[in-house]
């Protein structure tokens, strides 16, 4: 699977909050090109573990529906921590079906699975530079 573009995010670290293995490494995959430090997250409230140690981290992928903390109240956590931090929901509902509970949680913006790569590229390019 190789995805040419011209994204080069080097020295930028996103979280990935994605509890699903299949999923993590999907997103893991398309973004190796772009060479952007991944770190994982398996649930809401070891995003939020994460994100306190490291402070460097740049932007955050959020899977809404995990175990332990979902990614709703993780966000509303992380926002009171670091409200600059842009936080991008993964969710399988469809524009309108989550979309203002997402917004109210406090996300920047959010991508529909199955992922639009290119989309997801450019939005996260949006909010790192």
């Amino acid at each position: 699977m190789s995805f040419s573009t011209d994204y080069n995010w080097e020295g930028k670290v996103l979280l990935v909050a994605e509890d699903e293995d299949f999923n993590y490494i999907f997103l893991e995959e398309i973004l190796m090109d772009t060479k952007a430090k991944i770190i994982r997250a398996h649930d809401g409230q070891e995003a939020l573990d994460i994100l306190e140690a490291n402070p460097n981290i740049d932007l955050i992928l959020m899977d809404m529906q995990m175990p332990i903390m979902n990614g709703y109240d993780a966000t509303r956590n992380i926002k009171k921590i670091k409200n600059e931090i842009p936080i991008i929901a993964q969710t399988a509902y469809h524009y309108g079906e989550a979309y203002e509970e997402i917004m109210a949680a406090g996300c920047d913006d959010f991508v529909s699975k199955p992922i639009d790569i290119g989309g997801l590229k450019d939005m996260i390019e949006r909010f790192l530079f």
